[in-house]
């Protein structure tokens, strides 16, 4: 009898204990992080590491990527993993201040003809000069294959860099004013510009000037993209801030070094959004869902711009440092390059690196 009022009794504790705690809550820390957003979105790693100042990154075919180092390097990242040895070490490349090996494009054939043009900064007769010269990419090695246009005026600074073949298979090249400001204003020079000329180098009938130039007026743009309506865009960098976001019409005059920031002039073409007192230090751009996308080197971040309401938006400040190019990789993933390791950032573990992202994770 005593063994059954014992057992009894642990039925009617248990009971008890299941009753007053089935509708209490459970201890557990909520992850307020994934409230707006999937598991899946939640993406922001390092895709490569242990770089030497990367300046284009571009996707070959295959996925594979090419990154440019500026001291004369093009690496290879094969199926996720850097190649220990580069595809091609430039000796000619000058890597002086901000010049060196910068800018990279795909021919708009590669697939048929495996053509890959460089940006680069090399001494000539005594000078420094940029140039853009095309190569062949074999699987395993670039080899040169003859140079498309030479002697654009450089300097330590101001040697511009970008290149992108636009959707009239034309390549457009950004070139800065080489520290000489009155050669942006000058028509026949090709410093402060934005060139245009075909795949062989040769000038476009419908070039504004008879010659290479398409756009003129401009300090050190760095950054180029179409959007969906294949408007040409451009970053700039500006004096001691004023940089700049513009769009770019051909024979247009930017200004520089007559005009900065808000002013304005009749026969000058104003940024559609300038930085005021602010300094983004803009380089690489593209475009996402009708939105522009800037890297920011002294304003160390990615930034949003809007270009119906004009509103920029800061939206990568993790403190991965000087942020130099931002491409859409074709899996959907934003590239984004530190440049830590230029001379002026403060190099951390692993640096210079490549970081991944999913556009809709940025906030």
């Amino acid at each position: 009898m005593k063994r059954a009022l014992i057992v009894f009794g642990i039925i009617i504790a248990f009971l008890a204990f299941f009753f007053l705690t089935r509708n209490q809550p459970t201890n557990t820390v909520k992850d307020s992080s994934k409230d707006s957003l999937p598991e899946n979105k939640q993406s922001l790693s390092v895709f490569t590491e242990n770089l030497e100042v990367p300046w284009e990154i571009v996707f070959l075919p295959n996925e594979n990527a090419l990154v440019t180092e500026r001291p004369g390097k093009v690496r290879l990242i094969e199926n996720g993993v850097l190649r220990p040895n580069p595809v091609v070490s430039i000796s000619e490349v000058e890597a002086i201040g901000e010049g060196g090996l910068l800018g990279m494009a795909l021919h708009p054939d590669f697939k048929d003809n495996s053509y890959v043009y460089l940006y680069y900064t090399y001494q000539s007769r005594g000078n420094i000069r940029n140039k853009v010269a095309r190569f062949a990419f074999d699987g395993n090695s670039l080899v040169f294959e003859r140079n498309i246009i030479e002697e654009i005026p450089g300097s330590n600074f101001h040697n511009g860099g970008r290149i992108l073949f636009g959707p009239d298979k034309l390549l457009y090249i950004t070139t800065g004013d080489a520290q000489n400001p009155a050669l942006a204003q000058n028509t026949s020079s090709l410093a402060g510009k934005i060139l245009r000329i075909s795949d062989e180098g040769d000038t476009p009938a419908d070039n504004p000037f008879g010659n290479e130039v398409f756009s003129y007026g401009h300090r050190n743009p760095q950054g180029l993209a179409f959007d969906e309506n294949n408007i040409l865009w451009a970053t700039e960098h500006g004096p001691s801030a004023r940089d700049e976001i513009n769009r770019i019409e051909k024979g247009g005059n930017y200004g520089w070094p007559e005009v900065t920031g808000s002013e304005e002039r009749n026969g000058v073409i104003s940024p559609v959004v300038q930085s005021g007192g602010n300094t983004w230090a803009p380089s690489g751009m593209t475009f996402y869902n009708n939105f522009l996308y800037f890297t920011g080197l002294r304003g160390q971040a990615l930034f949003r711009f809007n270009k119906e309401t004009k509103e920029i938006t800061e939206v990568l400040l993790n403190g991965f440092g000087r942020l130099r190019t931002i491409v859409l990789g074709p899996n959907g993933h934003f590239y984004i390059t530190t440049n830590n390791k230029d001379g002026r950032g403060i190099p951390g573990p692993g640096d210079d690196k490549i970081i991944q992202a999913l556009p809709d994770s940025l906030n």
